[in-house]
């Protein structure tokens, strides 16, 4: 009798209360990290933020590095916390705040579809004709939807001028064609000159 109180009163008693955050060393490689959407590897740093939602409550896991350029006020809360275990080798807070400074100041460069740039080198392909785009010359960057299972994004693709105007027509094509040449000249960081260039191998769009 006293045994099946025991197992009764273990059934009943509540699961334990889990932290806000927790940072831990993989312990399989089955999780994917929340940010990059890749899988973390086990062994390597991650961190989870707690959510509670209508199905239960369970950490959502990151890669710290990937926290910290993304979601450093979650990874401050959580080093504050210490939430992680004594003797875990985590990175100084100081170095992963400098990753999410770089990160900043990337996002601050990024230039926003449409905008002409020099091809960097031969190995890029125009994304509408499949051809090599050569080395130095003008390629026109525009928006494209893709999905991903059940994620859809909008990425940057290379185009051949010539063949912009058959890719703004395209469905997946998420550059409008009103405004065109203003948010090209307004988004290049080429001479004004060398745009031009590039818009009259564009073409008349309205036509």
């Amino acid at each position: 009798m006293a045994e099946e109180d025991s197992t009764a009163a273990q059934q009943a008693a509540p699961e334990p209360e889990l932290a806000p955050y927790l940072i831990e060393a993989a312990r399989s490689s089955r999780s994917k990290c929340r940010t990059c959407r890749r899988k973390i590897e086990k062994g390597k740093l991650r961190l989870g933020i707690l959510l509670e939602g209508p199905y239960g409550t369970g950490y959502l896991w990151h890669h710290l590095t990937c926290a910290a350029r993304r979601r450093l006020e979650d990874v401050e809360a959580a080093y504050a916390d210490q939430a992680f275990e004594d003797g875990l080798a985590v990175p100084p807070l100081s170095k992963l705040q400098a990753l999410e400074e770089n990160a900043a100041k990337e996002r601050a460069n990024r230039k926003e579809p449409p905008y002409v740039e020099r091809s960097p080198s031969g190995r890029s392909k125009c994304k509408n004709c499949g051809e090599a785009i050569a080395k130095d010359a003008l390629r026109v960057v525009l928006a494209r939807e893709i999905s991903f299972g059940s994620q859809v994004r909008v990425t940057p693709i290379y185009v051949h001028a010539g063949c912009v105007r058959a890719e703004l027509q395209s469905k997946d094509c998420m550059t409008p064609t009103d405004g065109f040449e203003e948010q090209v000249r307004q988004n290049s960081r080429l001479e004004a000159s060398v745009v031009n260039e590039a818009l009259a191998a564009v073409g008349d769009l309205e036509g």
